[in-house]
C-alpha cells in the first residue's frame, strides 16, 4: 500500500511538472492577451474590466489571468498565477501598446493629426442621422425575424454577436445591439484591419506613388529568392514564406502579436519555403510587414501616422476608428482596428461603390477588382487581404460576395449583386456560428 501511494505521489508530481513546464511559456501570452484587451477594452471604449472578462477575455486559458486598471496612469497589468505579469499602457490617438520592461514610458510619441468630418448630410456621408427609408421590395418583418436570430434570447450565451447592421442602397434597413453596445461602441475588428491596410496601397496605387507588382522594397531580400517576391504577392498571402498562424500555440502569430517590439520584422526574417504565387498561406506578420512598406514611403513617422486617417479612415467619416501602434510606432495592421458598427459599414460601402464616396475616387475602380479577384491556390477564398465567397464557401450566398473577417467572428461583407453591405460583430467563430443562416435570412428579406 506504501509503494502505491509512493507511486501515485511520483505520478501526482510528474503530471504536475508537466503541466507547469508545457505551460509555462504560455503565460506571456496569456497575460500579455489579457493585459492588452483589458487596456483597449476599457480606454478605448470605456468598459469595466468585468465586462470585458466576461467578454473579450472569456477565452480557454485567457480566463486564467488576473487583471488591474490604472486610470490615473492609463494603463493595464495582468499575470497567472502572479507569474509573468505583462503591462499594456494607453497613449490618446496610438490606442493600447503592449510593453516590455526596456520600453521607456517617459520618451515622447508622435500621434496622428485627425480631421472630423462636419457636414449637414445624413449618414453615411455625414454627421446626421440616417434617414428612414422604407423600400418596397423588403420584407421588414422576414429583415427582423433574420436578425433577431443572429442574437442570443435572454440567458442565451450561444450565437454571441454584438451588433448586426444591414445596409441596402447606402441605407440603414436593420441595426441591432446586445445589452451593454450601442452604435456609439467601438469594436475591435481584428483581422478585419488587414483589408484596411490593403486599401492603403490602393490609393497609393490612385496617387501614381506605388506599383504592386514591383518586387517589394526590402534591402534584406535582394540578395536571395525572396527579392522576386512582389507587394501583389505580399497582399495575395502568396509570398511562399514561411509562417504559423495558429493561436491556440505558441506560434508566429501569437510571439508577433504578444511580444515583438517591431512587428514590421517578424514576416521579413523568415525564409522562403516556396517560389511566389505557388502557396497561400494566411499570415498577420505578411499584414505587418506591409505596415512597415508603407511607412518607408514616407519622409517622416508622422506623415506615415497621419496618411492612414486622412486619405481614408476620416476622410470618409470613420472618426471613431482608431488603428493602434506596436512598441516601434507602426500600425498594427494586421489586427488592432477599432472603430464602431456604423463606421466599420463605411469601409465596406466604400468597396461596394468600386471606390468612390460621395462623387471623389478615393482608389480606382480596378482596385476593387483586384481585390476580389481569387488569389492564386486558394480556392476561390482569398483576394487581395479580402475573403471571397467565389468558391461558394457560403452555399446561400451570391458568389460576388467579398468580406472583411476578423477573430472571433467580425464580419463586414460586399455584396454588389444586391447593393448590400452587412456588418456582424461578435465573440463566435465561423465553427460555432450560422454566418451562411444569418446572410441567407437577411438576402431572402430583399425581394429582386
Amino acid at each position: 500500500m506504501k509503494k502505491f501511494f509512493k507511486f501515485v505521489g511520483f505520478a501526482s508530481f510528474i503530471g504536475i511538472f508537466y503541466i507547469g513546464f508545457t505551460t509555462y511559456p504560455k503565460l506571456d501570452l496569456i497575460s500579455g492577451f489579457s493585459a492588452k484587451s483589458i487596456a483597449s477594452g476599457h480606454f478605448i471604449d470605456n468598459r469595466s474590466q468585468e465586462m470585458i472578462e466576461k467578454g473579450d477575455n472569456d477565452i480557454d486559458m485567457i480566463d486564467l489571468a488576473r487583471n488591474k486598471i490604472e486610470d490615473a496612469g492609463k494603463f493595464a497589468v495582468a499575470s497567472v498565477y502572479g507569474l509573468k505579469e505583462r503591462k499594456a499602457i494607453y497613449r490618446e490617438g496610438l490606442g493600447a501598446t503592449l510593453i516590455n520592461d526596456d520600453f521607456d514610458v517617459t520618451k515622447p510619441y508622435l500621434v496622428p493629426k485627425r480631421t472630423k468630418l462636419k457636414n449637414d448630410l445624413p449618414f453615411p456621408y455625414g454627421i446626421n442621422e440616417p434617414k428612414d427609408t422604407v423600400f418596397t421590395n423588403v420584407d421588414y418583418a422576414k429583415l427582423s425575424a433574420a436578425v433577431a436570430n443572429a442574437f442570443d434570447t435572454k440567458g442565451q450565451i450561444k450565437k454571441r454577436t454584438r451588433s448586426l447592421l444591414v445596409i441596402y442602397k447606402d441605407k440603414i434597413i436593420a441595426e441591432k445591439y446586445d445589452t451593454g453596445f450601442t452604435k456609439n461602441s467601438k469594436i475591435l475588428g481584428w483581422s478585419m484591419t488587414k483589408s484596411i491596410t490593403s486599401a492603403m496601397f490602393g490609393i497609393l496605387e490612385k496617387q501614381g506613388k506605388f506599383d504592386i507588382d514591383d518586387p517589394a522594397p526590402i534591402p534584406e531580400w535582394v540578395n536571395d529568392n525572396r527579392k522576386l517576391i512582389t507587394t501583389s504577392d505580399l497582399l495575395h498571402m502568396n509570398s511562399g514564406l514561411q509562417w504559423v498562424e495558429d493561436y491556440a500555440t505558441i506560434s508566429d502569430a501569437t510571439k508577433m502579436l504578444f511580444q515583438s517590439e517591431d512587428m514590421t520584422r517578424s514576416q521579413l526574417e523568415k525564409l522562403a519555403e516556396y517560389k511566389p504565387n505557388m502557396r497561400w498561406n494566411y499570415s498577420s506578420g505578411t499584414t505587418n510587414l506591409l505596415s512597415g512598406i508603407l511607412r518607408k514611403q514616407f519622409k517622416t513617422h508622422q506623415q506615415y501616422l497621419d496618411f492612414w486617417y486622412s486619405a481614408l479612415i476620416d476622410k470618409i467619416g470613420m472618426n471613431s476608428m482608431v488603428i493602434e501602434t506596436d512598441m516601434a510606432g507602426n500600425y498594427v495592421g494586421s489586427s488592432y482596428g477599432w472603430a464602431t458598427t456604423r463606421d466599420w459599414s463605411k469601409f465596406g460601402l466604400l468597396y461596394l461603390h468600386k471606390g468612390n464616396w460621395n462623387g471623389e475616387q478615393i482608389f480606382n475602380e480596378s482596385w476593387a477588382k483586384y481585390t476580389a479577384t481569387p488569389t492564386n491556390t486558394s480556392n476561390g477564398r482569398y483576394g487581395g487581404h479580402f475573403w471571397l465567397n467565389a468558391g461558394g464557401h457560403f452555399p446561400d450566398v451570391p458568389r460576388d460576395m467579398y468580406y472583411c473577417s476578423g477573430f472571433q467572428g467580425q464580419m463586414v461583407a460586399i455584396i454588389p449583386s444586391l447593393d448590400l453591405v452587412i456588418v456582424r460583430m461578435g465573440l463566435k467563430e465561423e465553427s460555432n456560428f450560422d454566418f451562411n443562416g444569418m446572410l441567407k435570412g437577411i438576402i431572402e428579406s430583399v425581394k429582386k
